[in-house]
């Protein structure tokens, strides 16, 4: 058995760090790179079997062509565009205003027809006061809280996605997702929702105001996105669990 002094074994350990400290930071590289979700990706369309040919007709079932159909999506795997034009704006006030005032007086009581006093024949009074238990109480209370919150948000822009799935009656259930790689930062916008194919305009567009349960999310990752987040500690200080 080989036993390490006190310095090598220092220098063993130092180096455990070392090597636990570059292990972490790969592992925050991996995880801060962009990755495409499994539940955004395109959904490809349905295999469709041709019923076999016949011979000695001119009309084969399947095989026709439709002189009349537009090109709205309908089926799965069909693309359509949808035109991001999301506007929120929300505000609230709260004022509260209360006060209480209240006074109790009581006077000296009597004794045989005389005022009680603890100041004996002589005495003078104390700091100008009489020595009796005729005594009064006045308090004052008030409150005052003011609240006002506003937000907005506003989203504009087109992501073409594709259909996953035909409901029963018709309504066309879509998603997909939009990645963009500028200088140092990722970008990606995901898209989900229900669209009724009334709503689909010619041009195989349809508002994003018209989608039902609609589920759009822009998020970034980056430099910029690092820049503009706050950091673990001070995400710690402004928690509702710190308790100052």
């Amino acid at each position: 058995m080989i036993k390490l002094s006190g310095w090598n074994e220092y220098a063993v350990r130092g180096k455990r760090r070392h090597l636990l400290l570059i292990g972490i930071a790969l592992l925050t590289g991996c995880a801060t790179s962009a990755q495409q979700h499994a539940k955004f990706a395109p959904t490809p369309p349905l295999a469709e079997t041709l019923p076999p040919a016949t011979e000695g007709a001119i009309f084969q079932s399947g095989r026709e062509i439709s002189l009349f159909q537009d090109t709205k999506a309908r089926r799965v795997g069909d693309m359509i565009t949808i035109v991001l034009v999301e506007r929120t704006q929300a505000s609230k006030k709260a004022s509260t205003n209360s006060s209480k005032d209240q006074q109790v007086e009581l006077e000296n009581p009597t004794l045989l027809g005389a005022p009680l006093s603890f100041r004996t024949p002589g005495m003078l009074p104390l700091n100008g006061r009489d020595l009796n238990l005729g005594t009064s109480i006045n308090g004052n209370r008030s409150f005052k809280g003011d609240g006002d919150s506003s937000q907005s948000n506003r989203l504009d822009g087109q992501i073409t996605v594709t259909v996953a799935e035909v409901l029963p009656n018709g309504n066309l259930i879509v998603r997909g997702e939009k990645s963009l790689t500028i200088n140092q930062g990722d970008e990606t916008i995901q898209f989900a929702g229900i669209v009724r194919p009334a709503d689909i305009g010619p041009d195989n567009t349809v508002l994003s105001t018209l989608v039902a349960d609609a589920k759009i999310s822009y998020t970034g990752k980056g430099t910029l996105a690092d820049a503009n987040s706050m950091g673990w500690l001070g995400r710690v200080f402004n928690s509702k669990w710190w308790p100052f």
